[in-house]
């Protein structure tokens, strides 16, 4: 069987999309010969290096400057040529004059729901994503969620027959999952000393959008500077209308007279690890997320974690996690921050429940629904 995949997200820095793929292709590399699978991998501006080394594996150099161009004139045509059992595109869309069979990824439609908070890259992006998106889900042989949230968005607002959306839960790195925290005191007080970060401080990693309520997690938070010093870390861009996060940060440590509250765009991977382990708790408030990673995360490596009952975060998050019922309540976020700052016995619970529940979700478990139903819609 051959498999095509858009495999451009690969390609730069990688955000969820494209960590999303090279995990899948770090498992599908090492597959036996026997299952008669190959894939070919077309990439736009350039072949990553450190792509999964295997025989199964043909990458291809499209050499196309526009991402449009790419996904919807060449991409189709060299499919058609190399006469694909199935194109497996795994970033929202799918080419519009492609008439092969096509299994599509929807890691969440937000911009279809809530398109007034959506991030749009381009004024383009915000015409024709929603339209480019649906029509790309009908077209579809079969389609991936991340949660069953997302699978029931996309039947409610797509109005597609259920049985050709998959559900394939997502996962945490291996080197997340493998991180010991007792071999690397020092590399943590390093980066702590780093960010200026005292013992007790709480943690929040991700794009900064209105609908993951920082604002209201630093009116929560200075109710809770009140009962004892803490510190907040803000790790991710601030995407919020005139980055409006970033501006309460600057009022509140002024209001504050020092650093309570830490700024930072980026995070690496090597620090994220490293910060997830040291902090007093996690906090990932959000209204809308497909899937939620950051959150499981962070129970991986036993932070104590608050999040929202909405969307999919609950379904992620099961018990191992205090859920906020209403993100707009300073009031009862700051009721949780206050529960977890004072109770050790409840941090411990937590910590540990967390680690149980992100056991259950394993990349080679996603790797092998996502090409079982690959290889099962041939014949459809």
């Amino acid at each position: 069987m051959l498999i095509g995949i858009d495999a451009h997200n690969l390609e730069g820095s990688r955000t969820g999309v494209g960590r999303y793929l090279f995990n899948l292709l770090k498992i599908w590399a090492v597959l036996p010969k026997e299952n008669n699978v190959k894939f070919i991998l077309y990439f736009k501006d350039e072949i990553p290096t450190d792509l999964p080394a295997s025989d199964l594996f043909e990458s291809k150099l499209l050499k196309v400057n526009s991402t449009a161009c790419f996904t919807h004139w060449d991409l189709p045509q060299i499919a058609k040529k190399d006469s694909l059992d199935i194109l497996f595109c795994p970033a929202y869309v799918a080419p519009l004059f492609y008439d092969g069979k096509i299994a599509l990824t929807l890691h969440d439609i937000s911009y279809e729901v809530l398109p007034k908070e959506f991030n749009w890259p381009s004024f383009a992006d915000r015409i024709l994503l929603r339209w480019v998106s649906k029509i790309s889900a009908k077209k579809a042989t079969v389609i991936f969620t991340p949660s069953e949230f997302s699978r029931q968005e996309v039947m409610k607002y797509y109005k597609i027959n259920p049985k050709k959306i998959i559900t394939t839960y997502l996962s945490v790195e291996e080197e997340i999952k493998n991180f010991n925290r007792e071999t690397a005191t020092q590399e943590i007080e390093a980066i702590k000393i780093r960010y200026g970060l005292k013992n007790n401080f709480i943690f929040y990693v991700g794009s900064i959008f209105s609908r993951r309520h920082l604002l209201e997690v630093i009116a929560a938070f200075e109710l809770l500077t009140k009962e004892g010093e803490h510190q907040l870390l803000l790790g991710g861009r601030d995407y919020t209308s005139g980055r409006s996060v970033d501006k309460l940060v600057k009022k509140m440590n002024k209001k504050f007279g020092q650093e309570s509250i830490l700024r930072v765009d980026f995070l690496a991977d090597a620090e994220l690890k490293l910060l997830y382990s040291a902090c007093a708790f996690f906090v990932w408030l959000s209204d809308y997320e497909g899937f939620g990673l950051p959150p499981l995360e962070a129970m991986s490596l036993g932070a104590p974690v608050i999040t929202s009952r909405s969307s999919s975060l609950a379904e992620i998050a099961g018990r191992a996690a205090l859920l906020i019922e209403n993100n707009s309540s300073v009031e009862e976020i700051h009721w949780a921050m206050k529960r977890l700052a004072e109770d050790k016995q409840l941090r411990s619970e937590l910590s540990a429940a967390g680690k149980r529940q992100a056991e259950k979700f394993s990349w080679q478990t996603c790797a092998e629904k996502t090409l079982g139903t690959l290889i099962y819609d041939r014949s459809r």
